[in-house]
Order: C-alpha cells, then structure tokens, then sequence
C-alpha cells in the first residue's frame, strides 16, 4: 500500500479496483483542520482523468500490473496478435487497448505491453522505428528554401509531414512519441 507521503508523479494506483496513474499532487495544509492532498488521476483502463482529494497519512492500493516484453506477429480487422518474448505465449490485444500506437506496428516489432490483472492495458512502441516511404509526392527541385514539407504514406500506412528532399523508396526513422520525421535511416 502507498500514503500520501508516497504520491509522486507516475505514480501507478489502484482505486476501486481500477488503476490509475497520477499526472499532478499537491500538498496543502491549511491554517485550521489537517492536511491533504489534491491528485489529477488517469485512468488506465478508460482514460478518464479525474480529480481526487486524500486526507493526510490515507492509504491506497498498489496496482497488479506487469510489464512484459513482446512481438507483434499480426493483425485481423480490429485485433492485434502479440508473442511473449519470455514464454512464447500469444495474447491477442484489441484497436481500443493500443491508444493509436497501430499507425507504427510492423512485424516483429518488440513492444512493452502493460498488463493489469493479466488483462492488457496499454502498449508502448519503441521511441523510434525506421520505415519506408510507399507514397509521397516528388520534389520540386529549387524549393528547398523554406524548408517545407509534404505528406508521405508509410509501409504502416501511417501518414507523416516529412522534408521535401525524402522520395518514395526511402527508409526514414520516425518519433513514434511525435509522430514526426527524425532523418533517413542509416543503412
């Protein structure tokens, strides 16, 4: 169990049997009564946010959560099929659990699945991956002044704003945290 003492940002609790992450604590001690602690939570399962006061020395549960590494193998219509790096189980993960994280899963991705209760919660990319441009408009030689860019299509069929000089072909790197251009993938 954690106090109030323990509150911290990141800090993954369980209320009612839901977790949640907490975004903002505050602190406050007022000049008559005890002290408290105003939260911001983030529900994991739902992504609700919500506002919490705790009283001073209150207690609340720990989360089961486990995190465990995984390949993505493939997907069927709204359903995403991850392998257990460690037991070689498949778990199959549903559109609504990867929060848009879909746009960047190619195979044999490795990924950080966050599981509560042996349920999956949320997924974690990689912070960069490398993919290739299928579709994007060539460039205009001599308009480079501006440094402008255009929409390219990616083999995930994401699609990114990326420098004009990038042409169909190219393998870029891309912030799977931004959803943006970093640079060509080096070969």
């Amino acid at each position: 169990m954690y106090t109030t003492t323990d509150f911290r940002r990141g800090l993954k609790i369980e209320i009612d049997g839901e977790p949640f992450i907490m975004l903002e604590f505050q602190h406050v001690k007022p000049g008559k009564g005890g002290a408290f602690v105003r939260t911001k939570l983030k529900s994991l399962t739902s992504g609700n946010v919500l506002d919490r006061t705790f009283k001073a020395g209150d207690k609340v549960d720990k989360p089961d959560l486990e995190e465990k590494q995984m390949q993505y193998l493939y997907s069927q219509a709204d359903e995403y099929f991850f392998m257990d790096s460690s037991s070689y189980d498949q778990h199959l993960i549903e559109r609504q659990h990867l929060g848009g994280t879909e746009d960047f899963l190619q195979e044999n991705l490795q990924v950080t699945v966050l599981f509560h209760n042996g349920r999956p919660l949320t997924l974690e990319l990689p912070n960069f991956v490398e993919l290739e441009v299928i579709k994007t408009d060539p460039g205009v030689k001599g308009d480079t002044a501006s440094g402008g860019t255009k929409p390219a299509t990616l083999e995930t069929q994401a699609i990114i704003q990326v420098p004009l000089f990038i042409n169909e072909g190219d393998r870029i790197r891309v912030d799977t945290r931004t959803r943006q251009y970093v640079e060509r993938a080096k070969d």
